[in-house]
């Protein structure tokens, strides 16, 4: 059997996987679910909080892409 080498770096990316998604799904996903009351209409909600999920995590990249590319100039 071969050991899983698992890196710092590795374990901090994969919790905060978790927090985003533990987060997305508590704070966006049961309220838009809640909001409605047929199937399809909690379906549709459902869907489209992928795009605000989607949004969000763009936006996070582009933050963190900014402060990698102009670290050197103010560090």
């Amino acid at each position: 059997m071969s050991d899983i080498d698992v890196s710092t770096t590795d374990l901090v990316l994969g919790l905060a996987g978790l927090l985003v998604m533990a987060c997305y799904v508590a704070l966006i996903l049961v309220p838009a679910w809640r909001c409605y009351g047929r199937f399809w209409e909690k379906v549709g909600a459902g869907f489209l909080t992928l795009f605000i999920l989607a949004t969000l995590i763009g936006i996070g990249a582009a933050v963190g892409f900014a402060i990698v590319w102009s670290y050197d100039q103010y560090a």
